[in-house]
C-alpha cells in the first residue's frame, strides 16, 4: 500500500545529514560532556558547536541558548520560571486562548499558586485581539506568552506588534515558536521577545531535545534542579545526540529554508485548490495569507472527523485533526472553538502539514483518495445537510 505522510507539524523524519552528524556520538564519541578528560572534551566541544549553530539561526549569542528535553519543557520553564522569579512584582500572566497545551496547562497550574491568568480571545482567523491585550495589561502583569504561529491552523500572530506594545511596560514576553521554526525566519532581536521556544523533532532532528532562548538580564528561576549544567540553569547530563542533531538541523535550515518553503507552499496551495474545486461544503480554517507556508486546516462539512482520518489512514495517508499533544480528546479543538468555527464544520477538521520530502505525485494521490472517501462517508453519515 502506498504511504503518504502529511503530518509534519506533529513530527518530522530525521534528516539524512542529521543522521550522519549524530552517528559518531552513537558509537565512539560517548564521553560525559562534564568530564575534563579527552572523552569529555570532545563531546563538550560538539555541544558548544551545536549551541553556536542554533544561536546563529536565531540571531543571538550562544550563551543565550539553553538546551532542554523539548518544546513542552521549554514552555513550562519560560512560564513557571518567570512567574516564580518575579512574583514580588506581580501575579498576572496574559496568554491566548489557542496556545499549545504546554502553555495553557502551565498557566492553569500557576493558578494554584495564586497567579491570575487572562486568556486573550482571537478572531475568526485565529489572530489574537490586540485591543483586548492592551486593556488586559495592569500593574501586576509580569508575563505575556503568545505563540508565534498556531500549530493546528497555521495562523501567524502579530509578535512584533505585541513586543512594541510591551516596550512601554516592565513585562516579559515569551513566544512558543515550535511550529514556525524551519518554515518562518526567526530573529529574536527583530521579534523583540525575551524568551523563545523551539523543538528538535519539528525540524528534522531527534525527539527529546528543545531550546529555550533567554534574553540577557531576564530574571528566571530554574525548573529542574541538580548539577551545574547549562550555565547552572538546567540540571541533567546533556542529551548529546539530540543536541548535536538539533545543531545540524538549524544549520540546514539556514542553508535550505528558502527553497524548502517555496516547494512546501506550492504543494500546499495546489492541494487546497484541488480540494476546493472537487469537494463541496469545505471550509479552510485560519488566515489565508498570514499563516505557515506548509499548513492548511480544512473542515469537511457533514462528516465525522475521526471517521475521515481513519479512512484516509486505511488508504495510507497520514494526516491529523489538530495537535498531536491533544489527540484522543473527545471535545472539539480548543483552537477552532476559540475561532467560533460553525458547528457543521467544527467536528471534521483535517490538518494537512507538508514537509520538504513531499512530492506532487503524493498530493495528487491524496486528492484522489480524499474525493472518494468524502463521497463515501457523506453517503452514510448521520450528519445531514439541511
Amino acid at each position: 500500500m502506498r504511504r503518504v505522510y502529511l503530518d509534519y507539524n506533529s513530527t518530522t523524519p530525521i534528516d539524512k545529514e542529521v543522521v550522519k552528524a549524530i552517528m559518531p556520538f552513537l558509537e565512539e564519541k560517548f564521553g560525559n560532556p562534564s568530564n575534563l578528560h579527552s572523552f569529555g572534551r570532545e563531546t563538550r566541544e560538539a555541544i558548544e558547536e551545536a549551541r553556536r549553530k542554533v544561536a546563529e539561526s536565531l540571531n543571538t549569542k550562544p550563551d543565550r541558548i539553553f538546551f532542554t528535553s523539548g518544546g513542552t519543557e521549554s514552555c513550562n520553564w519560560a512560564i513557571k520560571g518567570i512567574a516564580f522569579a518575579n512574583r514580588d512584582k506581580g501575579n498576572h500572566i496574559i496568554t491566548s486562548a489557542i496556545e499549545h497545551s504546554s502553555v495553557l496547562n502551565s498557566c492553569l497550574a500557576l493558578k494554584d499558586f495564586g497567579f491570575e491568568i487572562t486568556f486573550l480571545p482571537v478572531d475568526e482567523y485565529g489572530i489574537v485581539d490586540i485591543d483586548y491585550l492592551k486593556k488586559a495589561i495592569k500593574k501586576e502583569t509580569i508575563l505575556v506568552s503568545v505563540m508565534h504561529s498556531n500549530n493546528e491552523v497555521g495562523t501567524l500572530q502579530p509578535i512584533k506588534e505585541i513586543s512594541e506594545i510591551l516596550k512601554n511596560y516592565d513585562i516579559y514576553f515569551h513566544t512558543d515558536a515550535v511550529a514556525s521554526c524551519g518554515k518562518i525566519k526567526l530573529d529574536v532581536k527583530e521579534l523583540g521577545v525575551d524568551l523563545l521556544t523551539i523543538s528538535g523533532h519539528k525540524i528534522h532532528a531527534p525527539k527529546g531535545v528543545g531550546v529555550l532562548y533567554i534574553k540577557e538580564g531576564v530574571k528566571i528561576e530554574n525548573l529542574i534542579h541538580g548539577g551545574h549544567h547549562e550555565q547552572g540553569k538546567r540540571a541533567g547530563t546533556e542529551n548529546l545526540i539530540g543536541i548535536v542533531g538539533m545543531g545540524k538541523a538549524c544549520e540546514i535550515i539556514q542553508r535550505d529554508m528558502e527553497k524548502d518553503v517555496k516547494k512546501m507552499k506550492e504543494l500546499r496551495d495546489y492541494l487546497e485548490e484541488k480540494i476546493l474545486e472537487n469537494i463541496e461544503d469545505v471550509r479552510i480554517n485560519g488566515h489565508r495569507e498570514k499563516r505557515l507556508p506548509n499548513t492548511t486546516n480544512i473542515s469537511f462539512g457533514y462528516i465525522e472527523g475521526e471517521a475521515l482520518l481513519v479512512n484516509l489512514d486505511l488508504e495510507g495517508i497520514a494526516v491529523a485533526s489538530g495537535s498531536a499533544c491533544a489527540s484522543g480528546e473527545p471535545e472539539p479543538s480548543h483552537v477552532l472553538k476559540a475561532m467560533n468555527v460553525p458547528i457543521e464544520y467544527i467536528n471534521s477538521p483535517v490538518r494537512f502539514s507538508l514537509g520538504k520530502e513531499n512530492t506532487k505525485e503524493e498530493i495528487d494521490y491524496t486528492i484522489e483518495v480524499l474525493i472518494k472517501v468524502v463521497k463515501r462517508l457523506r453517503a452514510i453519515t448521520a450528519f445531514k445537510k439541511k
